[in-house]
């Protein structure tokens, strides 16, 4: 498995505020991609990828809130991380 090769660019300038919907969205993006390289090897790790759809599920959740707040900040965010936009849809009020 390749550790530290993930995204070095946000780590570096997000250090002071790990709080931020841009350092949470990173950090999730790191997990996902090296749980997505164990399962590569591992293919019936069911709790792994039980864990990879939970986080894939934050991470969406993140971006829909960062796309409805602020658009620039989602844009700079998923270009520089390599990600697909998301395809918006309606999330059910409660």
């Amino acid at each position: 498995m390749i550790k530290n090769s993930f995204i070095p660019v946000i780590s570096q300038e997000k250090e002071e505020n790990r709080g931020s919907v841009e350092f949470q969205v990173f950090s999730f993006t790191n997990k996902i991609q090296r749980l997505t390289s164990h399962l590569e090897l591992h293919k019936k790790d069911y709790l792994s990828q039980r864990g990879l759809r939970k986080i894939l599920g934050k991470r969406q959740r993140l971006l829909a809130y960062l796309s409805k707040k602020n658009r620039v900040r989602y844009k700079e965010l998923i270009s520089q991380l390599g990600i697909r936009e998301l395809g918006i849809r309606e999330t059910k009020t409660r």
